[in-house]
């Protein structure tokens, strides 16, 4: 049944549905959203992927890649229900996009392949979802292809993500005969046309009731098995009403003791109906799940959701564009209405919201108020980020606000025209205020400007996005490496004088200095005076200590910042007239410079420890990758069918090592690194 939606402010909160479709990247979940709205009403054509005419994948990167990049908000109407959905990105790198949409959803739609099941970022994403104990169903999609096999897919979820699945379909035809499903509650057969449409209801075929009966009582039986009440009624008759068995399956997809599994072919328009009847009779409303908690000044609080209550809403993506800033939130509690002014908690700052928006996409309706269970933008907060809380003034709240993971991967960026070097700094604060993943930094040393995201194509696709949307040409490097020198054999009783006279006051310093390597190959710089008798007064012993620190900032190996090293002014001899602070400055810069050639010195490189998560499976093709970044492997562990690997690895030889992880991995691995110092680097390292 359709249903008008323009309804939403007089469905009670039971009728609202705020989920989000999950998968590996290429499992179909755009073309389930755009099934969705097109059976519901919202658009009168259906979007396909390859044509570059979907509702959510609206950014132009997407439609030319022909995958979803940015999470999309969308509403539609099913059965007297307003259903709010977000369909995210299945690429790994963009798992944040997830993070953060998982953290406002209350249900979910698990979209699997049914040739190749559960795949890696399926495995990925499902973890997220359990982590937000948000409840799911599963859609096994794509049928109608070749291999397609309903059974093996169920047991791929079974024996890596560990639910219980629950199928309450059974297919009608294999392949290219992929017609219908029969509904193993109700025992009555939906068959499709060609083309899709509407599903014609009748009788389970005589060919199929055999098989059908014995699936329905599989069900019965794992059911029984989990739920209590389903027990007592199984053991009672040796069967379950259907009835029952909806309220048993309802109640064990909320707890995430089973999954409600679905099967269809949403490109040919096969199992959309279902589907979004079983997120209506199964996944929770806002009622149905636990109030949210929040804090402020150290006390915990709580807010129910009722539109009576004082508002608190958790904003989860913000759109900074050229005219204006769209903030998305969900509200949890309370009533906001168009004109009225919030507090952000974490700034402390109270901002008047100019509109309220019901999203479509890149589409937008205009609202007078958004009620606790909606999910809606608004235009008017200048300071919130992703991950803010928008409250009340006189009723202040913090919620928790996602995760957000540690950047992996890096690239130089600089605007290939001196002139526009301003706006790329200003395009980089707008992508980062939009992609809490993405950080910059301006390297202190190279003066690099650094971009740093979740892989390659991540930071790829933020480039792209400025070119485009800023029309800027920006150049693209590997970031470059900052290296140091250190002393591996010093020098003693290198002799210096400085003297300069050019008329009036002359310059005169006598200095001998000893030049030696910390004690266990420390970093850092020391200096003493082992000067006796006061050849050299204290002031020009200052003044000889900061001109060898002067000296520090360029070694003779390739004029890199020198460390590790200990510098002892054994002697010197000063003049009655022509001595100053400046003339032994100056001899002790160029002192320290002349002995640091005399040295044997060595050529130290960034190392960072690196732990390294795989599948057993994995461990060798990962352990010879890190040999071969020149790693030194100081441990390993194992951890629930999983293997967590420790090792020191240059800095240089870390780029592109996420792809590369994820490729010998199936994308089920995962690292992590932190700074460990440096290290000798080998012979003949170029280090321009």
């Amino acid at each position: 049944m359709r249903t008008d939606l323009h309804r939403h402010l007089t469905s009670p909160l039971t009728a609202v549905r705020n989920l989000g479709i999950l998968a590996h990247v290429d499992a179909g979940k755009t073309t389930v959203t755009e099934r969705i709205l097109y059976l519901t009403g919202a658009t009168h054509k259906r979007g396909e992927v390859h044509d570059g005419t979907t509702v959510t994948d609206f950014d132009p990167q997407e439609r030319d890649r022909g995958i979803t990049i940015f999470a999309a908000a969308v509403s539609c109407s099913w059965d007297g229900h307003r259903i709010n959905l977000i369909d995210t990105p299945g690429h790994v790198d963009f798992a944040d996009e997830v993070e953060r949409s998982l953290r406002v959803l209350d249900g979910a739609i698990a979209v699997f392949d049914a040739v190749a099941g559960v795949e890696p970022q399926s495995e990925s994403v499902w973890r997220q979802a359990d982590r937000y104990g948000v409840p799911r169903i599963a859609f096994v999609n794509k049928l109608d292809r070749a291999g397609a096999d309903l059974d093996t897919a169920v047991e791929s979820i079974r024996r890596r993500l560990h639910p219980a699945p629950l199928v309450v379909q059974m297919p009608i035809g294999r392949e290219d005969g992929f017609t219908g499903v029969v509904d193993l509650l109700r025992m009555r057969a939906l068959v499709w046309a060609d083309g899709g449409g509407t599903a014609e209801e009748g009788p389970v075929p005589d060919a199929l009731r055999e098989e059908t009966l014995r699936r329905r009582r599989l069900l019965e039986e794992a059911v029984a098995e989990l739920h209590p009440s389903a027990l007592e009624e199984f053991c009672a008759q040796a069967a379950l009403g259907e009835r029952t068995l909806r309220g048993a399956l309802r109640d064990l997809t909320r707890t995430g003791e089973g999954v409600v599994v679905l099967c269809g072919s949403a490109y040919r328009n096969r199992g959309i109906e279902p589907l979004l009847d079983a997120v209506v009779a199964y996944l929770p409303s806002p009622l149905d799940v636990p109030a949210v908690r929040g804090t402020y000044d150290g006390a915990e609080q709580e807010r129910k959701a009722d539109p009576a209550a004082p508002f608190a809403a958790l904003v989860f993506k913000v759109n900074a564009t050229t005219t204006g800033r769209l903030t998305s939130l969900r509200v949890y509690s309370g009533t906001l209405r168009k004109g009225e002014t919030v507090m952000d908690t974490g700034t402390r700052r109270t901002e008047r919201v100019g509109r309220i928006l019901r999203v479509r996409a890149d589409r937008h309706t205009e609202l007078d108020e958004a009620v606790a269970g909606d999910i809606v933008a608004v235009v008017g907060p200048k300071s919130a980020r992703a991950g803010s809380t928008l409250c009340a003034p006189g009723a202040p709240l913090v919620l928790e606000p996602p995760t957000v993971a540690e950047p992996v991967v890096s690239v130089a960026v600089e605007a290939r025209r001196s002139t526009d070097t301003d706006r790329l700094a200003s395009a980089l604060a707008r992508l980062v205020e939009e992609d809490p993943s993405l950080a910059v930094r301006t390297d202190p040393e190279t003066g690099q400007t650094v971009l740093s995201g979740m892989g390659e194509l991540h930071l790829e696709v933020a480039v792209e996005k400025i070119r485009r949307a800023h029309g800027l040409d920006v150049g693209v490097g590997r970031p470059r490496v900052t290296y140091r020198e250190t002393v591996a054999r010093g020098v003693a009783g290198l002799v210096y004088r400085h003297v300069k006279q050019d008329g009036g006051a002359g310059q005169f310093a006598h200095v001998v200095l000893d030049v030696e390597p910390l004690e266990d190959g420390a970093s850092g710089f020391e200096f003493r005076s082992a000067v006796v008798g006061g050849r050299v007064p204290q002031e020009y012993v200052r003044a000889v200590e900061a001109g060898c620190r002067d000296a520090l900032s360029e070694g003779p190996l390739g004029g890199h910042p020198v460390t590790g090293l200990r510098v002892v002014l054994t002697d010197g001899a000063t003049h009655p007239k022509d001595s100053s602070e400046m003339a032994f400055r100056t001899a002790g810069r160029f002192a320290l410079r002349e002995a640091l050639r005399a040295c044997v010195m060595v050529l130290l490189e960034p190392v960072a420890e690196v732990t390294v998560t795989v599948p057993d499976d994995a461990v060798g093709s990962v352990l010879g990758d890190l040999a071969a970044r020149r790693g030194r492997v100081s441990g390993s562990t194992a951890r629930a069918g999983a293997t967590v690997v420790t090792a020191t690895v240059p800095l240089a030889e870390l780029f592109g090592y996420a792809t590369r992880l994820r490729s010998r991995t199936q994308g089920r691995g995962a690292f992590a690194t932190r700074p460990a110092g440096y290290s000798p680097a080998p012979h003949g390292t170029p280090t321009r």
